[in-house]
């Protein structure tokens, strides 16, 4: 394996005013994944890292001269330096943590871009407020729209559009309930070591338990899989607590606990 520089940066928008729930599931995820395999990365907070990033998502990370964003080609470029948390797996397996990582993608994160850019009362009480918050008026309601405008595109192009809140709330639970049965009672989706799938998994609903919406709905849903809460909770202190006692995820954790170890 090559050596990792103790200067590699993960990127993501500001963590307490700014950034918003699909953006800081995708960015736990890649921290989670990352402890996983054992390689210390520092948290660099930026109201602009979504104009610095090369895709245009967040987060990224800056290790030695590159750039790489969004969890997919991360877990490719460290596997070029010889870290891989998924070599252990036969064809098929890893067959089948594809399909689920493709699931969870294409429902939660799905589900969570619907929740912040469709559904009016979260609109207009979370995300502009949020999205806009580190600009000045009018720059703040005008990237807020512009990025409105994007996501309601993408959802029209998906066939989203004209969902109702219940049924999105729906397919989260069917999402969930796949998860649930395909991890059962073992500590991880492949039994015995994590996975990139888990720390996928562990991004998106950590972050739905432990984040203030304007209703419990969403993390209802997560609530109801006792085997998934029991997931995020041991790898939260597996990998987080204790762990670079500064980082923003430990500090995320902490102020998180309430909501999960209740």
């Amino acid at each position: 394996a090559e050596p990792w520089p103790e200067n590699a940066a993960l990127y993501q928008q500001l963590k307490e005013e700014q950034i918003l729930l699909s953006d800081n599931a995708s960015s736990l995820a890649v921290q989670a994944f990352l402890q996983m395999c054992n390689l210390p990365i520092r948290v660099v907070c930026r109201a602009n890292a979504e104009y610095m990033s090369p895709s245009g998502k967040v987060p990224f990370i800056h290790v030695g001269n590159q750039v790489v964003s969004e969890l997919g080609p991360i877990v490719q470029f460290v596997k070029a330096k010889g870290h891989s948390l998924s070599d252990g797996l036969d064809e098929v397996q890893k067959a089948e943590m594809k399909a689920y990582m493709e699931l969870v993608n294409n429902m939660l994160l799905t589900a969570e871009l619907y929740l912040q850019w469709c559904d009016d009362v979260t609109v207009e009480e979370i995300t502009h407020p949020r999205y806009g918050s580190p600009y000045p008026w009018p720059l703040n309601r005008i990237l807020s729209y512009q990025k409105q405008w994007e996501v309601r595109r993408k959802m029209k192009a998906i066939g989203w559009a004209g969902k109702t809140l219940e049924q999105v709330l729906e397919d989260v639970d069917q999402c969930c309930q796949a998860l649930s049965q395909r991890l059962g009672t073992q500590p991880y989706f492949f039994n015995k070591q994590p996975t990139e799938l888990d720390a996928l998994v562990f991004g998106h609903l950590f972050t739905i338990l432990t984040t203030q919406l304007t209703t419990d709905e969403l993390s209802e849903k997560v609530k109801n899989y006792s085997n998934l809460t029991a997931f995020c909770r041991r790898i939260e202190q597996q990998y987080f607590e204790g762990h670079d006692k500064d980082s923003s995820t430990t500090v995320a954790a902490r102020s998180a606990k309430r909501s999960l170890l209740r």
